[in-house]
């Protein structure tokens, strides 16, 4: 059952959410850099982006948090969902977001070379289905319609969600607010600072390597 809910765009900092969440004992949590190890879930949120119906218990099983994409795409349906869990947005300056976005992971979403496994194309799919058709509406490369879209997903979120329920992060703000929030102790290490863009290509290299060697 999930506690916590990531109402960020990815690019706003969701993986060191992720670390900081499970480092709290809000683990697992769900990005989408997970369905690499767990390309069973790829189904599941594709038919969530086609409109079929959904078993949210199904999608999260063994899950206690979720932050990125693919589900900041269903917010309103997890938080209506989860009515005790806390939700946290991620936020950061637009066009710094855009920019990050459309270099990354956008840039890897639609790299019209072959897939390297049949994991990572199936990903592509779903990325594609969920976020930049989605999401987007197929429009991400017009910088202002897609900070348009990442602004009023920001407000909608502000506006509908119970200001109690809700936390507006900066991962620069570090670790005091988001205890406060949750209600925990602040650990005694450093708050994780990492780059979804690295650890994305360090996945990949990993799973591109893995696969290999179990077809060799």
């Amino acid at each position: 059952m999930l506690e916590v809910i990531g109402a960020g765009f990815g690019r706003t900092g969701t993986f060191s959410l992720k670390a900081a969440l499970e480092t709290l004992g809000f683990g697992p949590c769900h990005h989408m850099l997970g369905m690499l190890e767990h390309p069973e879930e790829i189904p599941m949120w594709r038919r969530a982006a086609q409109g079929g119906p959904v078993d949210w218990e199904e999608v999260y099983r063994g899950y206690r948090s979720s932050v990125d994409w693919p589900g900041v795409r269903f917010w309103r349906d997890l938080v209506a969902r989860y009515p005790k869990a806390k939700v946290i947005l991620t936020v950061r300056d637009p066009q710094r977001w855009y920019d990050s976005a459309r270099a990354t992971i956008h840039r890897a979403a639609v790299d019209p070379a072959p897939a390297p496994t049949p994991v990572i194309r199936d990903m592509k799919t779903m990325s594609r289905e969920v976020v930049w058709d989605g999401q987007f509406g197929g429009l991400f490369t017009d910088a202002e319609h897609a900070m348009r879209v990442f602004r009023e997903h920001n407000e909608a979120v502000r506006r509908e969600v119970d200001p109690e329920r809700l936390l507006v992060f900066e991962i620069a703000d570090g670790w005091e607010p988001l205890c406060r929030f949750l209600d925990v102790p602040v650990p005694d290490v450093p708050f994780p600072r990492s780059n979804d863009k690295d650890e994305f290509d360090s996945k990949l290299r990993e799973h591109v390597t893995g696969a290999m060697t179990t077809t060799t």
